[in-house]
């Protein structure tokens, strides 16, 4: 796999880049937008090229590599598919050291019934829910945002 270089070193510590660690403050601002489109999760094997310009998210796993992108993309490069998401972005800066956001909005989608795939990257939370339940959970995310904004 070819690796692009942007020329800055993004892997350097850099203190001023953390992100929001305090779980009342995430919860409370984490301002969920919904993205435009539909997203599908595929897998390929791991020799096989993909153009990363069109990949939203990718995972190297023993069986193959997971990637997420748009429905129409998988359509038209023939990738198989069974699931067919809305992709929700927390835009608040979330730290990867914070401890309870993702258990707090999973359990309140997972009690209004709706299942979420998760996946934290540096800046943002990125939840995946069923293209059907989007506006149910951009509410719920809401709500749950709003009461901690109360307290």
């Amino acid at each position: 796999m070819p690796v692009i270089n942007y020329g800055i070193n993004i892997c350097k510590k850099n203190p001023h880049m953390t992100g929001e660690t305090n779980l009342h403050k995430l919860l409370a601002t984490m301002q969920p937008q919904l993205q435009e489109g539909e997203y599908v999760f595929c897998t390929l094997p791991h020799r096989q090229p993909i153009d990363f310009s069109i990949v939203i998210a990718f995972f190297r796993e023993a069986e193959g590599n997971t990637i997420v992108i748009p429905r129409g993309h998988a359509d038209k490069l023939g990738l198989a598919y069974s699931y067919v998401a809305s992709w929700i972005t927390l835009t608040i800066h979330s730290s990867l050291d914070a401890v309870g956001l993702t258990a707090a909005f999973s359990a309140a989608l997972g009690n209004a019934g709706i299942s979420c795939n998760v996946w934290a990257a540096f800046y943002h939370d990125h939840i995946f829910v069923a293209e059907k339940d989007a506006a149910k959970a951009i509410q719920i995310l809401n709500d749950l945002s709003a009461k901690h904004r109360e307290n």
